[in-house]
């Protein structure tokens, strides 16, 4: 149930995903698109396979702990905003890093930066999410060496 509001649900889901995916039975499509990104991430594997600290552990960004849930969701959102090229040029900004980079993994982490950034001000502002800064950002990091 990736669209809840219930933390433990979302957790859930991911961690039910992996579980079908190293038992290798078939995957819905959002599955499929879960399972690609824990696969790029070795560093959540243990996490997601030991299900009771998954579901109730709290990170802490004041201890320097990054929540791998929202890593992974941002993952999640990039990909969907490049299958509907929305906001629209993300998908010429994803290319141009591409050709930069060769990586494609990289590239969302590059592009995880910008949103995160345009969320945290949208949450801090109590405002709608700014697409317009959010490709200003995107642009700034494709001219980046």
């Amino acid at each position: 149930m990736i669209f809840s509001q219930n933390r433990e649900e979302i957790r859930q889901f991911f961690i039910d995903v992996w579980n079908k995916y190293r038992s290798q039975q078939p995957l819905e499509p959002l599955e499929k698109i879960i399972a690609g990104i824990v696969r790029e991430h070795p560093e959540y594997h243990r996490l997601l396979e030991t299900q009771e600290s998954a579901l109730e552990k709290d990170f802490l960004p004041e201890l320097g702990e990054a929540n791998p849930f929202l890593h992974m969701g941002m993952h999640i959102a990039i990909q969907e905003q490049l299958g509907i090229n929305r906001p629209a040029g993300i998908v010429d900004i994803y290319q141009s890093l591409l050709i930069k980079l060769q990586d494609p993994h990289e590239v969302e982490h590059r592009m995880l930066e910008c949103l995160g950034e345009m969320l945290w001000r949208a949450q801090r502002d109590g405002a709608n999410p700014d697409e317009i800064a959010y490709l200003e950002c995107l642009r700034i990091q494709s001219n980046l060496n």
